[in-house]
């Protein structure tokens, strides 16, 4: 299922929601900002009543994020956890995944090079 297109410029944010052997994978296109903070946080938690809920952020083509980025990463980590599932990080550029490092967040949420990766570890 496909909530948004790929974004008309570099700056706007598209998400799209899959499934993929079961886990949800939330699809980033474009910069993780404040502008996007509704959207990717609705996505980003688990539907409510989901047992054991088991997401992967796909941030390979997000070109950039700043602290609300981060925030709707440990939110949605946060809200995973109280509800016995998991959350991963898969395909972080250089650029985000160096933020993501600089503030800790790899230390609680795994971040692995690849989508495929995310969805076997």
């Amino acid at each position: 299922m496909v909530t948004d297109a790929h974004p008309a410029h570099p700056s706007d944010l598209s998400v799209s929601l899959s499934t993929v052997e079961g886990v949800r994978v939330v699809t980033l296109c474009g910069e993780l900002d404040h502008t996007a903070r509704d959207r990717v946080g609705a996505a980003l938690s688990p539907p409510p009543g989901t047992a054991s809920p088991r997401t992967v952020a796909d941030l390979t083509d997000v070109t950039f994020m700043d602290s609300s980025g981060i925030n709707m990463l440990i939110s949605a980590y946060r809200a995973a956890e109280d509800a016995r599932g998991w959350l991963r990080v898969a395909g972080a550029r250089a650029s985000v995944l160096r933020v993501i490092e600089l503030v800790g967040i790899d230390s609680f949420i795994p971040c692995l090079p690849t989508l495929r990766e995310a969805l076997e570890s």
